[in-house]
């Protein structure tokens, strides 16, 4: 009873600082994200405002970012980390990684999401006097909404996948909770809670997600 008294307050400590690095990590992801996503579509060939050599060097830097494990990720950026938050060490210095390797991912998802759009729309819009911003702005953003939705969701379960990877290597978190009273004291019981609490909180954030998806699809 005694051990698990001593337990509790680091798994509640640990489920806050995973929420605190998901979600400030998932805000500046969608803030940086989907931008670049916009930027990746009307740049593409054939698109809104074709730049074929900006389009491929974007694309080669989100490539490569989505290419990287995200452990040596944490380990490449550890310079730009250190020299942001001050230190490589804790949940606030985590989420500069977390951020720099979902961005990359959301984009692509932007892309393939604005890209589902009818191009009928566009070509109405356009013959109409539209902008190409204005385009963006009024059929491509509302018409992707659900798919943007459900993008966004699949990036911040990534990010849960993520935080857990970044306590390995001092992050904080569930991650680093279930190594440091989990695994290296032998203890299956608290492993297993803490995958359990993880997989919850994917579930809730999945089905907030699909939900949200679902009500702006039949809006």
């Amino acid at each position: 009873m005694s051990d698990w008294a001593r337990v509790w307050p680091q798994l509640l400590e640990a489920t806050w600082e995973t929420l605190y690095m998901v979600g400030v990590s998932a805000l500046l992801t969608v803030l940086l994200g989907i931008p670049l996503g916009i930027l990746l579509t009307v740049t593409a060939p054939g698109a809104l405002a074709p730049r074929p050599l900006l389009y491929r060097l974007l694309g080669l830097v989100v490539n490569l970012g989505r290419s990287l494990p995200f452990i040596i990720l944490l380990v490449l950026v550890a310079p730009v980390t250190r020299g942001v938050v001050g230190t490589t060490i804790g949940s606030t210095a985590a989420i500069v990684p977390l951020t720099i390797g979902a961005v990359p991912f959301l984009a692509r998802l932007v892309e393939t999401s604005l890209r589902e759009v009818a191009s009928g729309k566009v070509e109405a819009a356009l013959s109409m006097g539209a902008r190409r911003r204005d385009v963006v702005r009024t059929v491509l953003l509302p018409e992707a909404r659900p798919s943007l939705i459900a993008g966004t969701t699949v990036t911040v379960v990534a990010l849960i996948s993520y935080s857990a990877m970044a306590g390995a290597v001092g992050g904080g978190g569930l991650g680093d909770f279930a190594i440091r009273f989990g695994y290296q004291q032998f203890r299956t019981d608290i492993t297993l809670l803490t995958v359990v609490l993880l997989l919850l909180i994917v579930q809730v954030l999945q089905w907030a997600g699909d939900h949200w998806a679902r009500r702006l699809a039949h809006a």
